[in-house]
């Protein structure tokens, strides 16, 4: 009986307590939310240019490993400079240097690439040969 007085009295016009949202709250809570909307789109292409990039940092890794392998199992004598070798529009590059090790030899793996014609730092390995 008590709530059917209260809508009783609010139906002829008496001002109380109302409760609900007016129209400057909802605009404003709209706006707030586009504004984040906004910010998480964005941030969704930053990360797909990241993830690009990092893959084909893990993809110029992967060549610079290979290719070390490559001449570690070769014959101490037969490891001599080279490159580059092209894969893709990734560029292998490797250094052999004798100096400052007895016996052994320095190789030094380099893969250059770039992304869109931008090129981007390089994939260095660097690992010693004995002779045995």
């Amino acid at each position: 009986m008590r709530s059917y007085q209260r809508f009783k009295k609010n139906y002829l016009g008496k001002r109380n307590n109302d409760r609900g949202f007016t129209l400057i709250e909802v605009l404003f809570a709209v706006a707030v939310l586009a504004f984040g909307l906004l910010a998480v789109s964005s941030l969704q292409g930053s990360a797909t240019r990241g993830n690009l990039m990092a893959f084909d940092r893990t993809e110029a890794l992967a060549w610079a490993q290979t290719q070390m392998e490559s001449l570690m199992v070769l014959p101490f004598n037969d490891v001599v400079s080279g490159g580059p070798t092209v894969q893709g529009n990734y560029d292998i590059t490797w250094n052999v240097d004798g100096v400052g090790i007895a016996n052994c030899k320095v190789i030094t793996v380099t893969v250059d690439y770039s992304e869109k014609g931008i090129a981007r730092r390089p994939v260095v390995l660097t690992c010693v040969k004995p002779s045995m």
